[in-house]
């Protein structure tokens, strides 16, 4: 019987939660869920210097937001540097590794002869076999690993295929610093390891890390988990994704408005593909991946599909859902905080009865609360510019006797209010819209609104009569 799938999802808490690292994890935890197995949290907090804690609420928060879980407590690697030492200790005692104590003057001298010899090997071995009583006094040495010198490594990677390199070219790297403290290499060795971990997915930027970490897997007899090497997502001009690309972090796509399903939909489609099928609900999601259909080319970021696939999200969702999504997005939206200030039950109950209109309007959750300031604005309420155009004299009038008659409009419904204008506009010898362009104008401020008749029974009748005849206040002081 195979073992159980286990994965991870490793970030440096140096900065928020990269977009390109939220899809890494998506494609952990995808696979581990496809595959009945386990995805594992590891923090890799080993940079003291730049680790934050802000960092590390920031990657937590923007996994649960995306809807990504993960399996057991959250692992901390700087916590562990013990374990990594006693498995460099173990190494040298087995001859694996060696005390190196070559200067940093000497280490600059071998980089620079090697960038002169083309060679991308940059250490010369020069302790490998030396007897440590040469070691010079008061020289606090690093631990090399005794990389193979011959043949080549090879990693059969499920996204790039037959990756080898040859052992020459490749250096006896560092496993503790001079200070004691575990490198990088050996800590992710170390942790995947004991975390049992049978396949890493990450970035291909670790491409050549795996044959690094090879080679200590091999030196302490470890079974070498299965590696997965996925392409880098690249910006629309198919550079490297980059602040100039505009958002980088999870948590300015919240800010943006995105719903978390959307995005999610969105990243799992950019670099995997099944068929031509682009919108996915998690279940199927989970029933289709695998790193196998994971392409070897850098996905571009596409962000008028993504923008586009986020609408077709918010039409589909309930208005109620969609409403509670809102709510919950709302300390992150541009003048979010304000609307949840007012948001009382009638102003609710208002906004869900809005909501078929404004959703088939909107791409984003802000684009749903500028549509929505109809619904949001108190009397009186701000008129722009064209709306007021459309206010003349002859129309406040108009809608003066329109308010007169909406008074007794019953019952307060779409279709009696229609009727209700339309008999208006009809003795006064006009066509509908000359009626409700102004009456819309009135209403929400503006010149485009979700259906006039939906507008008004949103509002109700006291709050469109009262709106209607501050227009006529507005005319007689002026």
């Amino acid at each position: 019987m195979s073992e159980p799938v286990v994965t991870r999802f490793a970030p440096s808490p140096t900065g928020f939660l990269h977009i390109g690292g939220a899809r890494t994890a998506l494609f952990n935890w995808l696979y581990a869920r496809a595959k009945g197995g386990r995805m594992l949290l590891r923090i890799e907090d080993t940079d003291r210097e730049r680790s934050t804690q802000a960092a590390i609420d920031a990657i937590l928060d923007g996994l649960s937001w995306l809807g990504i879980d993960w399996d057991g407590e959250t692992i901390y690697q700087f916590a562990r540097a013990q374990r990594h030492r006693e498995v460099a200790e173990a190494l040298l005692a087995a001859g694996r590794a060696y005390r190196c104590y070559a200067s940093p003057e000497e280490l600059a001298e071998m980089r620079e002869t090697a960038r002169r010899e083309g060679r991308s090997k940059l250490y010369d071995g020069r302790w490998r076999d030396r007897d440590p009583a040469e070691a010079p006094e008061g020289v606090k040495p690093v631990i090399r690993l005794k990389a193979p010198l011959d043949g080549e490594t090879v990693i059969e990677d499920l996204v790039q295929g037959r990756v080898a390199w040859q052992n020459k070219d490749l250096d006896d790297l560092v496993l503790l610093r001079s200070d004691g403290t575990p490198t990088y290499m050996l800590a992710v060795v170390v942790d995947d390891h004991d975390m049992a971990v049978t396949h890493v997915i990450r970035g291909d930027d670790h491409l050549t890390n795996a044959a690094r970490q090879k080679h200590i897997y091999d030196a302490m007899g470890w079974s070498v988990p299965a590696f997965a090497h996925i392409p880098l997502i690249h910006g629309p001009d198919g550079a490297k994704l980059s602040k100039r690309h505009g958002a980088l972090g999870v948590d300015a796509y919240r800010a943006m408005g995105y719903l978390p399903a959307a995005l999610r939909n969105y990243l799992v489609r950019l670099g995997w593909s099944h068929g031509d099928q682009e919108i996915f609900s998690t279940e199927e999601m989970i029933a289709a991946f695998d790193v196998a259909r994971i392409g070897r080319s850098a996905a571009r970021f596409d962000f008028a599909k993504l923008e586009s696939l986020n609408g077709h999200y918010m039409r589909n969702t309930a208005d109620a859902e969609l409403l509670a999504a809102l709510e919950d997005a709302l300390p992150y939206l541009p003048g979010g905080p304000e609307v949840a200030a007012k948001l009382d039950e009638p102003l609710r109950a208002k906004l869900l009865a809005a909501m078929p209109g404004l959703k088939d309007r909107a791409k984003t959750l802000i684009d749903l609360i500028t549509g929505a300031a109809f619904v949001l604005a108190e009397r009186p309420i701000p008129i722009d510019d064209k709306a007021k155009a459309l206010l003349t004299p002859e129309a406040r009038a108009l809608l003066a006797k329109l308010a007169d008659a909406f008074e007794a409009v019953e019952p307060w419904s779409a279709e009696a209010l229609e009727q209700t204008v339309r008999a208006h506009a009809e003795d006064a010898g006009l066509k509908l819209g000359q009626v409700a362009q102004p009456l819309r104008a009135a209403l929400t401020g503006k010149t485009t609104s979700p259906g006039i008749f939906d507008v008004l029974v949103v509002l109700g009748r006291t709050e469109s009569v009262g709106r209607m005849r501050d227009q006529g206040h507005v005319a007689a002081e002026a």
